[in-house]
């Protein structure tokens, strides 16, 4: 009986390592797939001259007249004597030259925005992938910084993360080895001028037991400032460090809410994700009380509610939906981040909405869900130049124009 016993589980034991290779092997042409569609992996966003001259917050002439007097260069042209589409890098050369750059100034802190929620499946990756990049097309120096060892922020930057990182490429030495005094090892060069990605694979998961094991055995303070250490270590480089951490109150989700001041929460309008989120403000409070005794609590500049995944048809959704503006108020984002197939199709690409050279539905459906995309972000971009004092006067000139 024994020896069957034993027969049965090897047998089991093989059929999941088998499985294992089998989607490794899949996994692997689905990357491949992914990459040879995106032809020559050239996927940095592009823009006309009149979309240009908005980012940079000039006219056409005004390039034009830049580009004739050479403080700008000459445009590219293609066969048909056409002005090439402007790169992010040149818009932010023009930035330069017009000193339009929205940096912030020495002296205002660098914003740390962490995505979070318990609940896996709110959209937090999509929300925070596509700030960053929103953020980045804006003309802001931005870090990515992926605390989940699902890895999916890294994925849509087209990383398939355990075939092409190695742990020593994500946070896991950092928060392992106390010698180390910065992330800079950690940060690498995205498709996006401006933005750079901290990355993350499953090996990260890793670091979860260990911090937990580590704090149980003492040095809590130390070990939860940890991750705070690292991003102050890079935090005069950017104007904005935005945070994805695990879908869960772990050990470093609680690294990240203490190294945020300023806290994103994605709630879809359902009875199970509003129920989970009211688990998660609570858990929260008590949480920010507990570490307020150690006088380790976060210094939250704003904390905003995102209505994601949002489907309008729905009766129940659109109820919740105003049940969440009445409850959350100014907190609450007005524009709803609707479920889009626009966002789908480009995840399906390992890609994002930002970075489509066109629509991989409809152009109606594009413009929809730029609009959804935009309107967020735009929100959430105001919340951050508030915290600089160097912008707060023309904050206060846009509202009173």
């Amino acid at each position: 009986m024994s020896n069957g016993l034993d027969i049965e589980e090897a047998e089991r034991l093989v059929s999941v390592a088998t499985l294992a290779n089998r989607t490794s092997s899949v996994l692997e042409k689905l990357r491949d797939s992914a990459r040879n569609a995106r032809a020559d992996d050239r996927r940095e966003p592009t823009f006309t001259i009149s979309k240009a001259a908005e980012l940079v917050n000039r006219t056409p002439a005004a390039i034009r007249d830049a580009e004739k007097d050479g403080r700008l260069p000459e445009p590219l042209r293609t066969d048909k004597n056409r002005r090439e589409r402007y790169t992010l890098a040149q818009l932010n050369d023009m930035r330069g030259v017009f000193g339009t750059r929205p940096y912030r100034a020495p002296g205002d802190p660098c914003c740390v925005v962490a995505v979070q929620n318990f609940k896996g499946g709110v959209g937090k990756s999509t929300v925070a992938v596509h700030l960053a990049q929103y953020l980045a097309i804006r003309g802001y120096r931005v870090a990515l910084v992926d605390c989940d060892s699902q890895a999916s922020a890294t994925t849509l930057f087209g990383y398939v993360p355990d075939l092409d990182l190695d742990e020593e490429d994500t946070l896991y030495p950092f928060l392992r080895e106390d010698e180390r005094t910065s992330l800079d090892y950690a940060l690498r060069k995205t498709h996006f001028d401006g933005l750079e990605l901290i990355p993350a694979n499953l090996r990260l998961f890793n670091s979860e037991y260990e911090l937990a094991a580590r704090m149980a055995r003492g040095g809590f303070d130390a070990l939860l400032n940890r991750l705070k250490v690292g991003i102050d270590s890079i935090a005069d480089r950017f104007d904005v460090i935005v945070m994805d951490p695990p879908p869960a109150l772990g050990a470093i989700s609680l690294s990240v809410l203490r190294a945020a001041n300023a806290l994103v929460v994605p709630v879809p309008p359902t009875v199970m994700d509003f129920s989970s989120t009211a688990a998660f403000l609570s858990m929260l409070d008590e949480t920010i009380e507990q570490l307020a005794e150690r006088e380790m609590a976060p210094e939250l500049q704003f904390l905003r509610f995102v209505g994601s995944k949002v489907d309008e048809n729905k009766s129940m959704q659109k109820e919740l939906l105003q049940l969440m503006r009445t409850l959350f108020g100014h907190a609450m984002v007005r524009t709803p981040l609707k479920d889009s197939a626009e966002i789908d199709n480009a995840t399906a690409r390992l890609m994002t909405v930002y970075e489509l050279d066109g629509p991989a539905t409809s152009s109606a459906v594009r413009n929809r869900c730029l609009g959804y995309l935009d309107g967020v972000n735009a929100e959430i971009e105001v919340d951050i130049r508030s915290m600089w004092p160097s912008h707060q006067a023309a904050l206060r000139k846009a509202a009173l124009a």
